[in-house]
């Protein structure tokens, strides 16, 4: 099992680096990534001097590179979208409903779909489940533009949204399994590259469709390429990993040297990460005993924290399908609209990084939600008081408002001890979560169309904040799943 997250994010023991593991294992670091490899069938036996293996540093950095790429994948579906929605349902013929169910695709994929990703995982391991759910945002991407409908548009969004679900759910996973005393940082890395895609794709889609002939779907499309970019480091890992076959690197025990070391026995030559026990994932044929996936349903914080990530996924993608809306209908030209809503989603590039390293040293989270709401809940104020006279007030705050997303990443991590629980928690918290935030932006095309305002949407979202800020100030309590589930007694 993987041992426990604390408080504090430490180093990796320099003097007894442990064997890096191969794609779905738990062994590897930053720290420990020095010694390169010759080629990507070298030994893993290869030593630098007795007892030391030698590490590969190429993986870790295809590791950390397939993190960065995919995160940047992970939102330009939604954003780009959104800065075009008043094009693409002129062009599709969409009334204000059907956009509010567009809008709603998104969170109703990530919950269907990223249920399935901890099954998938455990069969393939995580960095081919990821791998294919970046070809299949590439996919996506390139058809959806000309599908030529809107029943072909829904559907080829549905095969990009898969893609992210599965990857969404997973990125955790792959940080807790490759740096487990580097989760806040590691968090924070892929959290700032998925707010930066999101605000590149918000800032230049409407300037790229007017540079490439002026129509939304070549505005849309070229996202494809980006998501085709992030297949690529991932190929090389999954080839090296051997996965496919059920008792594949995930369920076998890594090869490793005998122990040469006068001081240390040579049954524990593998057991070199702080507070990792010699029994881990890396040695077992298979999980440990891990509680049954169902009981994860009676932990209290898992609720918690499924409720606050579906609260705060339901303003994201309210801010990211309407924000442009709402400061076009307030008379701001189309481009700045986009503009707006690139700012919005940038504040969350140097935030991302600030907040998982900021809630890895608390004990306790809740304040930063409290913090993150009452900018939300200020932020709806001003877009029903002035929305075009304070415009870049509002997006700067609604843009630290939705860095909740990171904060409720970071909590994943750390309500949980071993890499089992965090993709249990991970799965039920984001497929939970995402159903909860189902409703949220197809109520507000509801609202927007029949009222033919914002006030009611706005008041709808204000409403959220305030349940959303009670549920983050409880997941934010210092407790792990698998307390909880000792304590009502499951086995």
């Amino acid at each position: 099992m993987m041992s426990g997250m604390a408080s504090e994010e430490s180093p990796t023991m320099a003097s007894t680096p442990s064997a890096p593991p191969r794609m779905g294992t738990a062994s590897a670091s930053v720290d420990t990534a020095d010694a390169p490899m010759d080629s990507a069938a070298a030994p893993a036996d290869t030593a630098d001097e007795p007892g030391r293996p030698a590490t590969r540093a190429w993986t870790t950095r295809l590791v950390i590179m397939g993190l960065v790429l995919s995160a940047l994948n992970l939102r330009p579906a939604i954003t780009s979208l959104g800065a075009l929605l008043e094009e693409v349902r002129d062009g599709l013929g969409m009334s204000g409903s059907i956009a509010g169910l567009l809008t709603s695709v998104p969170p109703l994929c990530f919950a269907v779909f990223g249920v399935m990703a901890p099954r998938l995982a455990r069969r393939f391991g995580p960095g081919a489940v990821v791998c294919a759910g970046m070809a299949a945002i590439a996919a996506g991407l390139a058809v959806r533009p000309y599908a030529g409908s809107t029943a072909g548009f829904l559907a080829a969004s549905a095969l990009a949204l898969m893609g992210i679900a599965v990857s969404n759910v997973l990125m955790p996973v792959i940080v807790k399994r490759w740096f487990p005393d580097r989760v806040g940082s590691m968090t924070g890395l892929y959290s700032m590259a998925l707010a930066l895609g999101t605000s590149l794709a918000a800032a230049v889609t409407v300037p790229m469709a007017g540079a490439l002939g002026g129509r939304w779907q070549s505005g849309l499309v070229v996202w494809a390429v980006l998501a085709a970019a992030a297949v690529l480091p991932w190929l090389p890992l999954v080839r090296a990993s051997g996965v496919g076959a059920r008792n594949g690197p995930e369920n076998r025990p890594t090869e490793r040297p005998a122990d040469t070391s006068v001081n240390r026995p040579a049954d524990t030559s593998v057991n070199t990460s702080v507070n990792r026990p010699a029994n881990g994932p890396q040695n077992a044929p298979g999980p440990g005993p891990e509680p049954d996936a169902p009981r994860i349903t009676r932990s209290r914080t898992a609720w918690a924290l499924a409720v606050f990530f579906g609260l705060q996924a339901t303003a994201a993608y309210i801010t990211m399908g309407w924000m442009a809306q709402i400061f076009r209908d307030a008379g701001v030209p189309a481009g700045t609209a986009g503009l707006l809503l690139a700012v919005t989603m940038a504040v969350g590039v140097p935030l991302a990084i600030v907040i998982p390293r900021v809630a890895t040293r608390l004990s306790h989270q809740g304040p930063i939600a409290v913090a993150l709401g009452v900018c939300g809940l200020v932020g709806y104020a001003g877009l029903y008081l002035a929305p075009a006279g304070g415009a870049w007030a509002w997006a700067l705050l609604l843009g630290v408002s939705n860095c909740a997303f990171p904060l409720a990443l970071t909590l994943v991590g750390m309500r949980s001890r071993t890499a089992a629980g965090v993709a249990k928690l991970s799965a039920f918290a984001q497929s939970t979560g995402y159903l909860i935030s189902i409703p949220g932006p197809l109520l507000v095309g509801v609202l927007y169309q029949h009222s033919g305002g914002w006030g009611l949407p706005l008041a709808l979202m204000t409403a959220l904040m305030i349940p959303q800020i009670v549920m983050g100030v409880l997941a934010g309590r210092k407790r792990t799943v698998e307390d909880e589930w000792g304590w009502r007694g499951a086995a």
